[in-house]
Formats: structure tokens, C-alpha cells, sequence
């Protein structure tokens, strides 16, 4: 059985800095066929996943200015979000092309969820576009194309998670390498939940009389009701989820997600790092949106204290997963509510909003689902290496 662990290269000191070249070298030195988990020089596999970081955060940008675009204009193929959003694409396309040929930098387990993650990917893309033709206006981010687009996407972040996992060596990168894609995974699993943030600020834009979406918009979304362009037009535009979705999705499914990043990762605070690299970075895009004259969302603060929360528990000696549900719906929920409460104590009666509207009643629901499936996880996992 092959070892798909990193192996020092003789001539590292030799590895050029340009990625052009690095990629010359690479074709060079290794361009031959290769089963998964062939060993792997330390140059070759801190390349192949720096490239991974590249390409998901072309991904990143370009499906964050999609949102905003689509809350303004109509559809646009060639707009260039989907651009910027392509590039990434192309590069992953190589990069799983790269790992099936040589077998390097990854394991049998790893490369299957790139592929498969991929495969979905490419059929959700031309499904979605075949959508958009047939039925015009799609008028949420949670449609079942755009669904297959995350899941694929999501299938290929495991797949590099693993990958990294096997073929790096312990220490300060693999960590801070491990982190940035649980950060990505993150954001990917998230995306849906920015439908209810772009959506309540477009809906108190029109309330202003000065509406983000341009005239076109409005008229195609009443259109596809049947109604002249007024507030339940904007309203089955902008936010056509349930008030439940929001904090179920943002809270339970986040606060499960962070637990297997500080499990994977190993390190204190991890949970809080990732939620926070997050927030910052739609913090840090919010007032470049607005700059270009884009529409802007609610940005997710309360993230920060489900990460809180996450970190909080794994400090805990026994029942982490109980004392886990408890702490993330507390803070979790506690958090979004004060976020709410942010524009009626700070703007008083302004037609905005600091948070989306939110069933809070389903916290029960978050507190229960996060400790049985917590608990699942962890029973699965002692049972496997008690197994092994």
C-alpha cells in the first residue's frame, strides 16, 4: 500500500517562486502516471493546495458579488461575478485533473470526493443555466440547481480536507492550511442563508423608495405572480424563505460544522478563527459593495458567538455534546438577537435592518438536533478506532 505523505525533495532549494514556473516544474519533474497516495514532494503538495486556497477563493469572491448582482439586475451569464466565479472553476478543473493522473498529493478517499464533488459540480452548472432559460428569474438561492452547486462544491472542500490531512506533515501550516478550508467550507454551506440577508435590505430599500433592484427586476418578479410591482412583489422576490430557515440553517448547521473543523484541526479557538475569518470577510466586502453601488446584506455577527460557543465546549471534561447544544443555542440565538436589536436602538425607526427576521421559536429544535447528531458523530468515531 502506497504512502501519500509528503516527502522532502533533494532539489527544493531549486523550486522557483512564480506559480507559472513552479507549474513548468512540475510538468517537468512529475507529469507521469501515478496510482493514488503516490508519495509526494513537500514543493509539490504545498503548491497543489496553495492552489486549492487560490482557486475556492476566486470561488468565494465571485458567488458573493453574484448575490449582490442578482438582488440588482436580472440574469446575466456572462456578468462578471460568474467570471471571477469561472476562474476558480478552471483552476479546479486542472488541479483534480493533476491528482487523477499523478496520483500525488492526495489518497483514494480524497481524490474520489474531488471528482465526485466536481462531477456534480459541472451537471448542476448547465442545469442551473437550462433553468434560468426555461423558467427566467430564479428567485432564490435555496432553488434545487443552486442546491447541486453547493453540495458539489462542498463534496470537493471534504476532498481536499482529507487530502491535506493525509499528505501534510503537523505543524503551523497544516493547521493555518486546515483552517482556511473549514473557513471556505463554511462559507459554501452558508451561501443559501444570504438570500434572507440581501432580502430584508432590498425589501426596506423599496420601503425607502429607493429600491436596490432596477425597475426590470421588479416588474419580472411581479410578473411571475401576477401582480403589479408592489410590497408582496418585493416580498416574494426578496424573501420567499420561511422565518424558520434562517436561524436553523445559520445557527444548528454552522454550530455542527465548526465542531468538526475544531475536532479536525486540533487547536484551541479554532472554531471561533474560522467563524471570525468568515465574518470578516463579509464585514470587509460589505462597504466595497456599497462603494460600487451594489446592494448590501445583513452580516452575520452572531457567528462569532456560536464559535464561541463550539470552542467553549470542547473544553468540557464529559458530555461535550450536550453542554455543546446548550452553549451553541444560548449564544447562538442570544447573539442574533441582540444583532436585531442593533437597528432599533441605534436607528430608531429606519427603514433598515441589522438582522433578517427570524423564528426564534425554533431553538428548541437547534438544541436537540445539535446534541443527537453531535452525539452520533462522536459514538460513530470511537466505534471506528476502537474498530481499527
Amino acid at each position: 500500500m502506497t504512502n501519500a505523505a509528503a516527502l522532502p525533495d533533494q532539489r527544493e532549494s531549486g523550486i522557483p517562486r512564480s506559480p507559472i514556473a513552479k507549474t513548468v516544474l512540475f510538468f517537468r519533474r512529475h507529469w507521469q502516471r501515478g496510482a493514488p497516495g503516490t508519495p509526494t514532494p513537500e514543493w509539490v503538495v504545498r503548491f497543489s493546495y496553495g492552489m486549492w486556497l487560490t482557486a475556492f477563493a476566486f470561488k468565494v469572491i465571485g458567488a458573493s458579488w453574484d448575490m449582490s448582482w442578482h438582488f440588482k439586475w436580472l440574469r446575466d451569464d456572462l456578468a462578471p461575478p460568474h467570471l471571477i466565479n469561472t476562474v476558480g472553476t478552471v483552476i479546479i478543473c486542472v488541479l483534480v485533473v493533476l491528482h487523477t493522473y499523478t496520483g500525488l498529493a492526495c489518497d483514494r478517499r480524497s481524490l474520489r470526493l474531488m471528482q465526485a464533488g466536481l462531477v456534480m459540480f459541472l451537471i448542476a452548472a448547465p442545469l442551473d443555466v437550462i433553468n434560468h432559460r426555461v423558467s427566467g428569474l430564479d428567485l432564490t438561492a435555496w432553488s434545487a440547481t443552486h442546491g447541486l452547486l453547493y453540495l458539489g462544491t462542498g463534496v470537493m472542500l471534504a476532498g481536499v480536507i482529507a487530502g491535506w490531512l493525509r499528505v501534510s506533515p503537523p505543524g503551523r501550516t497544516r493547521a493555518v492550511v486546515l483552517t482556511a478550508l473549514w473557513a471556505f467550507f463554511l462559507e459554501n454551506t452558508f451561501f443559501p442563508n444570504g438570500q434572507q440577508e440581501y432580502g430584508i435590505l432590498e425589501l426596506r430599500s423599496w420601503e425607502r423608495g429607493e429600491p436596490y433592484a432596477e425597475p426590470t427586476l421588479l416588474e419580472f418578479a411581479a410578473d411571475d405572480i401576477g401582480r403589479s410591482v408592489d410590497r408582496e412583489a418585493v416580498i416574494h422576490f426578496a424573501l420567499p424563505i420561511d422565518d424558520w430557515v434562517y436561524p436553523l440553517w445559520g445557527i444548528g448547521v454552522m454550530a455542527l460544522i465548526l465542531a468538526a473543523a475544531r475536532h479536525t484541526v486540533g487547536r484551541a479557538w479554532t472554531a471561533t478563527t474560522v467563524a471570525g475569518a468568515y465574518v470578516a470577510y463579509r464585514a470587509i466586502s460589505w462597504p466595497l459593495l456599497l462603494a460600487g453601488g451594489f446592494p448590501t446584506s445583513t452580516v452575520p455577527f452572531y457567528l462569532l458567538f456560536v464559535g464561541l460557543a463550539v470552542d467553549l465546549a470542547f473544553r468540557a471534561a464529559s458530555a461535550r455534546f450536550a453542554v455543546g447544544a446548550v452553549l451553541v443555542t444560548a449564544f447562538g440565538y442570544g447573539g442574533l438577537w441582540l444583532q436585531s436589536q442593533l437597528r432599533p436602538w441605534l436607528l430608531g425607526d429606519a427603514l433598515t435592518e441589522s438582522a433578517p427576521p427570524s423564528a426564534y421559536w425554533t431553538a428548541p429544535i437547534v438544541l436537540v438536533g445539535v446534541a443527537a447528531i453531535w452525539f452520533a458523530t462522536a459514538r460513530s468515531r470511537r466505534s471506528e478506532l476502537l474498530a481499527g
